[in-house]
């Protein structure tokens, strides 16, 4: 219940405020190759049921049908001009408060894949649909500490890291990381996304930045008991 609440108080306000710059978004995306504002796909979501996900179009408009099923790359040659500003801030995803609205996505979770690709994750990977047990999200663990290159077992960890932890507090941790992310520009990055924050978080010892600020996150945010 609080998290449908908590859903629905920031993804209607995220609407009213996020209105004037949908305006300015579809107008960059128009002017820039002339081709559709919006992006459409099948997505899966909870219990496995399929919905439409929108995204404002960061990439050529006939990408799915040359290279089909292929997630984005670093430097992708399929993203366009204004698409890289919008996918550096995560403006793209806008239109996917909408889905949040209406219940097919929350704001914290496993990122929704596309249809194509969930079937030949569940033929890679035999425990995939776990993932599939609670509503996927706008931002969530992988997103924060992995990229799109990432191999999908080890966003798969991720997923089911979150899952097994989940709670309110991590969530808002998860979201307040993601405003910053946004701000700073930098869900693009193959590294640290917030390599300022990752210091401050890092606990002495630390191999690595990444890891530690993840392990506190998660930690911190689940009390008495001990970081996976």
């Amino acid at each position: 219940m609080w998290k449908r609440t908590f859903d629905l108080l920031l993804s209607g306000a995220g609407l009213i405020i996020s209105m004037p710059l949908w305006a300015a978004i579809a107008l960059a995306v128009k002017l820039d190759d002339g081709g559709p504002v919006f992006y459409s796909q099948p997505r899966v979501g909870k219990d496995c049921r399929e919905f439409i996900s929108r995204k404002f179009r960061s990439m050529a408009a006939d990408s799915d049908r040359k290279a089909g099923a292929v997630p984005a790359l670093w430097h992708d040659p399929r993203i366009t001009r204004v698409g890289r500003i919008l996918r550096a801030t995560a403006m793209d995803e806008l239109p996917q408060l909408w889905n949040i609205l209406r219940g097919d996505m929350s704001f914290v979770g496993p990122r929704p894949e596309w249809t194509q690709l969930v079937e030949r994750f569940r033929r890679e990977i035999p425990s995939f649909d776990r993932r599939h047990r609670v509503q996927p999200g706008l931002t969530g663990l992988a997103q924060i500490y992995g990229h799109s290159e990432l191999a999908r077992r080890k966003k798969l960890r991720y997923d089911l890291l979150y899952i097994r932890r989940r709670n309110a507090w991590l969530d808002l941790r998860l979201v307040l990381v993601s405003f910053l992310v946004t701000f700073t520009g930098s869900w693009e990055l193959r590294s640290s996304k917030l390599p300022s924050l990752t210091r401050r978080l890092r606990p002495r010892g630390a191999a690595s930045r990444t890891q530690a600020a993840r392990t506190h996150l998660i930690a911190t945010s689940s009390p008495g008991n001990p970081a996976a």
